[in-house]
């Protein structure tokens, strides 16, 4: 291992001259670092934007919660001054307030459109609460509901947050288990690729065997020539893969779908470490591969 690692940072042109410049493997091995980290800067990057915006989500959530009065429409004004009165002596309760009818329309319109007649709906009211940072007993407001509106249901949007933070845990895992799969077909693709240059230069390993080349050496050269070919394919894949996420559509364009997908700030410099990640998978399946053939070479 340490004299492939010294003649990775130390050209040696009797030892380049081991392996091909040029023909199927230097292309393949370069074509799938490039292809691979790619394909590895888009999971990173959704990953990321995955958990970003479930904390987003969870932190609008936090510290929020919300009544739903069902009631006749008679009785719809009696039951909400009875909730807001109920909430203005809470402790923990730092304001409250109904929301109107056009904010209710507005809340309705993705799934119905502008053109929905609220007034003419028998919808429920909705009732805005905000707690203050030593919270409320979520339990004892729902009794004290229940006796003055019994129309009236507390959402305290723990069944919202859960969820989210569960799905940005999975995304993050599918994300990771991801980068490893690349990682994997990667090496796995080197791996060929190394195996095929070695077999094609049997006949060169054997002769330097007899001039008193070391397989150590020898094998250093393959790991030498495989790791700055995966190096400056991964170069490129980064460089294309940071691209494309900058291209993707803005928030405005994509109507919020794509609501924070990419890299912010200085995680922009992430796919910058794929780099050394492909040289390092490029270094070891080279070496296993190069000392596995060689054993077989006579």
């Amino acid at each position: 291992m340490i004299s492939s690692l010294a003649i990775l940072f130390s050209p040696d042109r009797q030892a380049d001259r081991v392996v091909p410049p040029t023909g199927h493997t230097a292309w393949l091995t370069t074509f799938t670092a490039a292809a691979m980290t790619f394909l590895a800067v888009f999971a990173l990057a959704l990953s990321l934007a995955a958990g970003r915006l479930a904390d987003r989500w969870s932190d609008a959530l936090a510290n929020t919660a919300t009544i739903r009065i069902s009631a006749p429409p008679e009785q719809m004004k009696q039951q909400t001054d009875a909730v807001l009165a109920v909430l203005g002596t809470t402790p923990g309760i730092a304001s409250s307030r109904a929301l109107t009818d056009d904010e209710q329309k507005a809340l309705l319109a993705p799934w119905f459109g502008p053109d929905l007649p609220v007034e003419a709906l028998p919808l429920p009211r909705l009732i805005e609460v905000t707690e203050s940072p030593d919270g409320y007993d979520s339990e004892g407001l729902r009794q004290r509901l229940l006796a003055e509106a019994p129309g009236a249901v507390l959402d305290d949007h723990t069944r919202w947050r859960r969820p989210l933070a569960n799905a940005a845990s999975r995304l993050n895992m599918l994300g990771g288990l991801s980068i490893f799969l690349i990682g994997a077909t990667m090496a796995a693709m080197i791996t060929l690729a190394a195996n095929a240059s070695l077999a094609a230069n049997a006949q060169v390993i054997r002769v330097l065997r007899l001039v008193g080349a070391q397989d150590d050496y020898i094998a250093a050269a393959f790991v030498r020539r495989f790791t700055l070919r995966a190096v400056i394919g991964a170069a490129i894949g980064a460089v294309a893969g940071m691209a494309g996420v900058a291209l993707l559509p803005s928030v405005d364009e994509a109507g919020g779908f794509l609501t924070g997908l990419g890299f912010q700030g200085a995680g922009w410099l992430l796919p910058l470490l794929l780099l050394p990640v492909a040289g390092i998978v490029a270094l070891f399946a080279t070496r296993a591969a190069a000392f596995r053939k060689l054993r077989e070479v006579q």
